[in-house]
């Protein structure tokens, strides 16, 4: 990718630009990689972006939160027989004599599966510490400042400007999404913590809002399955990195299904559960959410 941005006489500004707020790159490795990967990244911000008339970004957020994808899916899930059991704080996962995940129990009523899937904190054992994220919360009475009044913005400070090993990623959306009272924006700041002053780190993002109403700080270990899954029956998905984009996410999810099903998921196809037989130009072309 280097070579590519060479060719162009790209200066550095303009490379961190392209490589961490278009293809989303969180470090520079992909500098030395391949330029194709971050070509069809870069592409897809552009299909995403033209999506839809009268858009003025790639991304798209339901209203009310994103509370309203895992409640959707709970709908889907209870027309194809699923069941619910909320408010289980005490929820464990029960283990066979192999060691192979069974089911969950709470309350001393058990439910048994052929495998359980779940993350990383019903796990202990089973995943690794790979790192910490440091999160301010914050209520504003306004629009984040030049940013042209918008309701919802995406600001993504790439490490080379701000002196850091780590992006620092700015979230904000508004009551028009019906997830605060009239008048109030809510605004998330993440980034990797690199120091012992993790608050700190966030400063440069901070800097950005103006006056806060309310401000509340999260720093959270961030873990990793040590399996796959396939032999003990217990899927694990990832802790959430800074990224506020929710793209790790997705492929996070994706990865999972395709470990749990053994097939490539295939969301072109009438029946998502056959897998893609030949591979396609792009394939891994996937919206944002």
């Amino acid at each position: 990718m280097a070579d590519l941005y060479k060719y162009f006489s790209l200066e550095a500004s303009t490379i961190d630009f392209i490589g961490h707020a278009l293809a989303l790159h969180q470090d520079d490795k992909y500098m030395s990689q391949p330029a194709l990967p971050t070509v069809l990244k870069v592409a897809l911000y552009h299909d995403s972006l033209m999506r839809f008339e009268g858009t003025r970004s790639p991304y798209i957020y339901p209203k009310y939160g994103l509370g309203e994808l895992p409640q959707a899916f709970a709908r889907l899930s209870a027309v194809h027989g699923g069941t619910y059991m909320l408010s289980k704080s005490d929820a464990k996962v029960i283990y066979d004599d192999s060691g192979k995940a069974t089911g969950v129990e709470s309350g001393g009523e058990l439910a048994k599966r052929k495998f359980v899937v779940g993350d990383p904190s019903y796990f202990e054992g089973k995943v690794k510490k790979i790192g910490q994220v440091v999160r301010a919360m914050c209520i504003l009475s306004h629009p984040i400042p030049n940013t042209d009044n918008a309701h919802s913005a995406q600001i993504i400070l790439p490490q080379n400007q701000i002196g850091r090993r780590s992006d620092i990623y700015v979230f904000c959306c508004s009551y028009v999404h019906s997830v605060a009272p009239v008048g109030k924006w809510l605004v998330f700041v993440s980034t990797n913590v690199e120091t012992a002053n993790p608050v700190a780190e966030l400063g440069p993002g901070l800097a950005l809002l103006g006056a806060v109403d309310e401000k509340f700080i999260e720093v959270k270990d961030v873990y990793e399955p040590l399996d796959d899954g396939k032999k003990d029956g217990a899927y694990i998905s990832r802790g959430y990195d800074p990224t506020t984009h929710f793209e790790t996410t997705v492929d996070d999810v994706v990865d999972m299904y395709e470990r749990i099903t053994g097939k490539e998921l295939d969301l072109e196809s009438q029946d998502p559960m056959v897998a893609q037989t030949e591979p396609r130009f792009g394939a891994d072309d996937r919206h944002n959410i």
